[in-house]
């Protein structure tokens, strides 16, 4: 159906008649009282007038009933002999032409309808708020009145579920069809097109085929094989397990807990990881927020909410204290005691490609640049206007292109070669709430981002925003301010951002409590067919780059009860007492998939009440739920990747702890007391 907005039925366009007669205008009276009314002989010509319209497009009053004009006049205590008078007055012109040519009558009900959302709701919407009916082209232009601050005075925008984006994803299955985001198959016939995994190995063993076709099928194998979600091992945390990653190479894996210790681990066989070591942030605060590994794997920087990073050595023979470093330390000062930083927390770190800076997002509202050669921070950009929650470089060969993702909704974009004036090079505009973590894809092009609005977004570099254009926009007014610690978010609420410069969005996860992170599929063991993410209800997402669902990996459902409650542990852990304490739950913050081997490393607040961790490993297995191997699948461990028999204590044994703990902290509170 076409967008042209079509003049109402019975004019055939916009331009008075050359006989204006007063039956074939529609007028309105002040009158509420539908007494005189007088039904026309048959109501079917009515109605078609009223589904006519209603099966249109939704166009504004102000495009499709631009000949009617409304008047409103707000009268104390009418009497009824004025109104008797209006009637009389308005008696012989309450009526319209029919397709037919016979008068016809219509109700005020019917007028409404015809007006609808578009004319009087709005209107009347306006006339409450006392904001001005109509606004100047000039005003138009320059400013824009469709957010959450009010009724839209240009178009009524849609909201909840039905304003969510399509699935599949246009944009999302150009992407897929260009090759940049993994292989697509090729069938040569359509026996071919039936086979699967089974076939595309026995044609790589036989080496059939040409080299293209060889190569085609290896990355169909590759990006196929999304593990499950029966875990081959979980690692068990007596703290809530904040983030875990891969070295870029495989071999290596660290995983950060509340604690405030980073555990790191040799995973150059990614099916029998051996621990490595474990180092421990002094002084830290609440828990430790990030880390990130140099390119060279000797060296790991981890943060808390603190201005101060501690750099490691990832040898284990080496058990030296690690370095600090002081991102306050701009060079305009003396080096001061541990206890003297100013205050501010680093809530992300990135390691540069060459691995001579870091690159910190922090709770002052600034992306701070680390050398480490000199030791202080050689850049500090205050481009935000609320906490930097995920920083990261755009390219590994290249220092210059900073990403920066904020509580404020924003994803900037910096170039450190082009910083005279301090400004940012571009902006991206869609997320409604914070963003809690951006990654880049590499390229220098493709970054993707998550936030608090329940989705995670792809976009392109090229179609960035200027910073001239971000700033004629009011950011403000496009979010809510959802609190995602302590509400669950209402999808009713959502509106889209109408300065979306988003190509693809992907929703199902849940974006709670915490910042929980998404990637990039590798492109090793994937062909970087896929992004994913964590999510509050326990799972990791994996989309196709359309939207679509390609797998999900239940962490829940692998780890639930594979732990005793233990009333002294759960006594000293957050969060215990109240809303959670009784059930297991699950909550994925962080994902982390192996970059030659099908492999996810998912690491969690897991537990009774979410008081506790794991990090647990997944492989693919074809569905199945346990095999011959040894050890076998489901193992549970310690930190050290011990085997602990009380791991694997009863669940019933774990009410009575439960119960030994409830009298042990009323005990506590008649001590206080």
């Amino acid at each position: 159906m076409s967008d042209t907005p079509r003049a109402p039925h019975g004019r055939s366009s916009a331009s008075p008649s050359p006989v204006d007669r007063p039956r074939d205008r529609l007028l309105l009276d002040d009158d509420d009282d539908d007494m005189d009314y007088v039904p026309a002989e048959s109501g079917e010509e009515a109605e078609s007038l009223m589904d006519e319209l209603d099966d249109g497009d939704f166009h504004d009053a102000e495009e499709s009933l631009s000949n009617v004009s409304l008047e409103f006049t707000t009268i104390a205590a009418p009497d009824d002999d004025d109104d008797a008078e209006d009637d009389d007055e308005n008696e012989d012109d309450d009526d319209v032409v029919g397709p037919n040519g016979r008068s016809i009558y219509i109700t005020r009900e019917q007028i409404m309808q015809l007006l609808g959302h578009a004319g009087l709701r709005r209107i009347f919407a306006d006339h409450a708020s006392g904001r001005r009916a109509a606004l100047d082209d000039d005003d138009d232009s320059e400013t824009d009145n469709t957010g959450y601050g009010g009724v839209g005075a240009r178009r009524r925008r849609g909201r909840g579920r039905k304003a969510f984006e399509k699935v599949p994803s246009d944009a999302g299955r150009k992407l897929m069809a260009s090759g940049t985001f993994g292989a697509n198959d090729r069938p040569e016939d359509p026996y071919l097109r039936r086979k699967k995994l089974a076939y595309r190995l026995m044609r790589r063993e036989l080496g059939l085929g040409c080299v293209g076709r060889q190569k085609l099928s290896s990355n169909l194998i590759s990006q196929s094989l999304i593990p499950s979600s029966k875990a081959d091992t979980i690692i068990h945390y007596d703290a809530r397990c904040y983030s875990g990653q891969f070295s870029n190479d495989g071999n290596f894996f660290f995983s950060c807990a509340q604690d405030f210790k980073v555990r790191m681990y040799d995973t150059s066989n990614p099916y029998k990881w051996k621990y490595y070591k474990t180092v421990e942030y002094p002084y830290g605060q609440w828990t430790i927020t990030d880390a990130s590994l140099s390119p060279d794997n000797k060296f790991l920087a981890y943060s808390s909410i603190r201005s101060i990073v501690c750099l490691a050595p990832t040898d284990p023979g080496d058990n030296s204290e690690p370095h600090l470093l002081d991102f306050s330390n701009t060079g305009t000062r003396g080096r001061r005691g541990f206890h003297a930083y100013p205050y501010f927390g680093i809530w992300s770190l990135r390691f540069s490609g060459d691995g001579r800076e870091i690159v910190a997002g922090t709770g002052d509202r600034s992306v701070y640049v680390y050398d480490i050669e000199r030791g202080q921070s050689i850049l500090r950009i205050p481009g935000h206007d609320d906490d930097v929650n995920a920083v990261c470089y755009g390219d590994p060969n290249s220092p210059h292109i900073l990403y920066s993702g904020s509580d404020d909704t924003t994803l900037k974009v910096w170039d450190r070669r082009s910083m005279g004036d301090g400004r940012e090079a571009g902006v991206f505009l869609g997320h409604t709430e914070g963003l809690t973590y951006v990654d880049s894809k590499g390229d220098g092009r493709y970054v993707l981002s998550n936030g608090k609005d329940q989705t995670a977004k792809l976009w392109d570099l090229r179609n960035m925003m200027s910073a001239r254009e971000a700033d004629k926009i009011d950011i403000n007014q496009y979010t809510t301010g959802f609190e995602y610690r302590t509400n669950s978010y209402d999808e009713s609420d959502y509106r889209p951002h109408p300065h979306d410069r988003s190509l693809v969005t992907f929703r199902g996860h849940s974006v709670l409590k915490t910042l929980i992170r998404c990637h990039f599929s590798p492109p090793g063991s994937t062909d970087s067919r896929y992004v994913y993410s964590g999510s509050y209800d326990g799972s990791v997402y994996v989309w196709n780059l359309d939207a679509t669902l390609a797998g999900k990996v239940d962490v829940l459902k692998a780890t639930r009860n594979s732990r005793p409650r233990d009333a002294d542990l759960l006594a000293e852990t957050y969060d215990f007492i109240g809303r959670n304490g009784g059930t297991w739950q699950t909550c994925v913050r962080d994902a982390s998939w192996h970059p030659n081997a099908p492999v996810i490393a998912a690491t969690s607040w897991n537990g009774w009440g979410t008081s506790l961790g794991t990090c647990t490993v997944h492989t693919w297995n074809d569905g199945m739920e346990e095999d011959e191997g040894d050890p076998a699948m489901g193992q549970r461990v310690n930190a050290q990747l011990e085997h602990d028999p009380e791991l694997y204590g009863s669940p019933e044994g774990g009410r009575r702890g439960t119960s030994i703990f409830s009298r042990r902290m009323r005990s506590r509170r008649i001590d206080d007391d």
